[in-house]
């Protein structure tokens, strides 16, 4: 009599019949010096394309579809280092602004009132604060202008992936 769970390794078992997984690497293996096209190893002719003789349409379109997976998913790849390099530098301009306006506020508060209160042993008190918080608006300023020059620089397209998706098209047509 058989159970749903016939087929189930026990707990702690070493399951039967599977090999240890290998990493993908979707990298091509150029490491021999034969000429060959695809994964499957297709020869070359002398012209330097695949010599297909004898090879099966389902086989040759197999090896197309898998190449393309393989592409596909490098492309994919590619595009979230190169956006995730973006992001670094637009959370860094952030982080400026952030900087800007939190230095602002501590020295409008806290600054300013010492300064000012120095200021007013030489003239009246209203003029003093005015002078104090001039000075610290520059400050502010140039912060802000260093964050939006961060900011300025961040490139929310992925040049290498859009270059590489551009020359797919190219490639798929004979020559």
């Amino acid at each position: 009599m058989s159970t749903p769970y016939s087929g189930a390794t026990p707990a702690g078992a070493t399951p039967q019949g599977y090999a240890e997984p290998t990493p993908q690497n979707y990298a091509a293996d150029y490491s021999q010096d034969q000429n060959y096209s695809g994964a499957m190893g297709t020869p070359t002719t002398d012209a330097g394309h695949p010599d297909v003789e004898g090879v099966s349409v389902g086989a040759l379109i197999g090896e197309v579809a898998k190449d393309m997976s393989t592409l596909m998913r490098q492309e994919l790849e590619l595009a979230k280092v190169e956006l995730k390099a973006e992001a670094k530098k637009a959370g860094t301009g952030a982080g400026m602004f952030g900087a800007a306006g939190f230095a602002g506020y501590m020295v409008a508060l806290f600054l300013s009132l010492a300064l000012m209160w120095a200021l007013a042993s030489a003239i009246p008190v209203g003029w003093a604060g005015l002078i104090v918080a001039v000075l610290w608006g520059i400050v502010g300023a140039v912060a802000f202008s260093m964050g939006r020059k961060k900011f300025k620089q961040v490139n929310p397209k992925p040049e290498r992936t859009v270059d590489t998706l551009q020359q797919v098209p190219g490639a798929l047509k004979p020559n």
